[in-house]
């Protein structure tokens, strides 16, 4: 099955040679696809250099925009399967190829990386999370519950594997300031089979998570509000907000 992994980077020239050496010994016969999201470094260039190609935006454009565009270009391009690694080396090759293959057996519309459920040799409480951030998962499991079959225990977790089905849905633009949220709510109103499959991750190289502070208040409201009004109201509140 022809299968594509993108990565969103932004300024990410020293964490891309790691990734995607690891990812070319794992998922040695994917094609590869870097979004450069305006960055100002030579991401870009070393991407090259690391067999990837390259959609450059002209300026840095946000997250959202990057997701939407790796499963757009998946879908334009007929790949079966497309994957989703991100450029911090948070996310473990070998994890993917999990998921990978979990799709391509046709298991799985979406398999969605988990830090949080266990099996498969997977030991429970892995991760320990902050105050903020274990409150803030806490509600987003129980809302998602209302959108997806059997929940969703990372609901912001960024590493995945998707058939064209699901890719065509998650190709859409983001109104949200979560994307992936926002991807899983379509995703269960499809009616698509979607599934955690138990993963490690590594300590983010970089940035800051989306349920930390003040921002996991504003994206468990933000969230409730899509859930109880349905996806409309993701954009709705973007525009109250703003």
């Amino acid at each position: 099955m022809r299968t594509l992994v993108f990565i969103p980077a932004w300024n990410e020239e020293d964490n891309l040679p790691g990734v995607l050496g690891e990812l070319r010994g794992e998922l040695p016969d994917v094609d590869v696809l870097v979004v450069d999201d305006g960055s100002t470094d030579a991401t870009a260039a070393v991407a090259r250099q690391g067999g990837a190609e390259v959609l450059s935006f002209g300026h840095n454009r946000g997250l959202r925009a990057a997701i939407a565009a790796g499963y757009g270009y998946g879908v334009e391009h007929e790949y079966d399967v497309v994957g989703r690694l991100d450029a911090d080396g948070q996310h473990p090759a070998a994890e993917l190829r999990r998921l990978v293959e979990r799709v391509q057996a046709d298991e799985l519309d979406a398999a969605v990386g988990s830090r949080f459920v266990s099996g498969d040799g997977y030991e429970p409480y892995r991760y320990k999370p902050s105050r903020e951030r274990a409150f803030g998962t806490a509600v987003l499991r129980r809302l998602m519950r209302l959108r997806v079959h059997g929940g969703i225990a990372d609901a912001t977790s960024g590493l995945y594997a998707v058939n064209h089905r699901a890719a065509e849905l998650l190709s859409q633009p983001y109104t949200s300031g979560a994307p992936e949220v926002e991807g899983l709510i379509r995703l269960g109103e499809a009616g698509l089979r979607v599934a955690e499959l138990p993963v490690n991750m590594r300590e983010r190289g970089g940035g800051e998570s989306k349920l930390a502070g003040r921002r996991a208040v504003h994206l468990v409201v933000t969230v409730g509000a899509a859930i109880l009004l349905g996806t409309k109201a993701l954009g709705w509140w973007r525009r109250a907000r703003d």
